[in-house]
């Protein structure tokens, strides 16, 4: 039985006084069987550590050497080593804007991997692609080339994000996204086989609120969500964590 897993990306926001919010979401992921990771800015993961609670800490990205001449960037150790378990990558947004390649975000996994995170890989098509009918394609292709023949249900959680549908308000149908995970699935146990295919989460993320949660969550192999705008605040993010949580009864 795969574990319900909401996971919130703070993306490039927030500042210690954001982590006020921890403990209102600490409170709903203690009423339930739900997992909660929170991936705030890597400046606040060691501040977040005393208040997280039963919340997990992730990266919001990692380098994919352990160290080195790399300015400004982040090892998988540093992230471990200020508390984080989790590491998002290959977000669209680090697809898009840094130009990562599939073969980057394999060699990440490796690196996340190595010092001991789990990682949460994304994948997802742009506009064009889905209004060309590409959308199963790119996501087999970025599925073959991101994730590496290592992976097991512990190590890996895939994340699929529409790109057309982040921070947008436009929701695919829950017939699509049922088709989306479903064909995720298929993959992952043609390649690595039914029991670890089966094991990893496969988790939503594109603009989910409280409003439509539910009726994700209720689709066919989502496993949770990825949520960004509507993490930053308990007020916001403890109403989906609910409606996780209602689904895995």
């Amino acid at each position: 039985m795969r574990t319900k897993l909401a996971a919130g990306n703070w993306k490039m926001n927030g500042t210690r006084a954001a982590l006020e919010e921890l403990s209102a979401m600490a409170t709903a992921a203690d009423k339930g069987t739900a997992e909660v990771l929170i991936c705030p800015p890597a400046t606040l993961i060691a501040s977040a550590v005393e208040q997280a609670g039963p919340i997990a800490l992730g990266g919001q990205d990692c380098h994919d050497q352990p160290k080195g001449a790399h300015t400004g960037d982040l090892s998988a150790e540093m992230l471990a080593d200020a508390g984080a378990t989790y590491v998002i990558l290959g977000h669209s947004e680090r697809r898009t804007d840094h130009e990562e390649t599939d073969a980057l975000i394999r060699n990440k996994c490796r690196a996340a991997w190595s010092a001991g995170l789990k990682a949460v890989v994304c994948v997802g098509e742009t506009l064009e692609q889905f209004e060309a009918s590409n959308t199963l394609d790119i996501i087999g292709g970025q599925l073959a080339s991101s994730i590496p023949d290592e992976a097991t249900g512990h190590n890996l959680v895939v994340a699929y994000e529409p790109v057309w549908a982040i921070g947008t308000g436009k929701v695919p149908t829950v017939q699509q996204i049922g088709e989306v995970h479903d064909f995720i699935r298929s993959r992952l146990e043609r390649r690595f086989g039914a029991g670890v295919g089966r094991s990893v989460r496969l988790l939503y993320g594109g603009s989910v609120k409280a409003a439509n949660a539910e009726e994700i969550f209720l689709t066919s192999n989502v496993d949770g969500a990825l949520v960004g705008g509507a993490s930053l605040k308990a007020e916001d993010f403890v109403p989906i964590i609910d409606a996780l949580n209602k689904s895995a009864q």
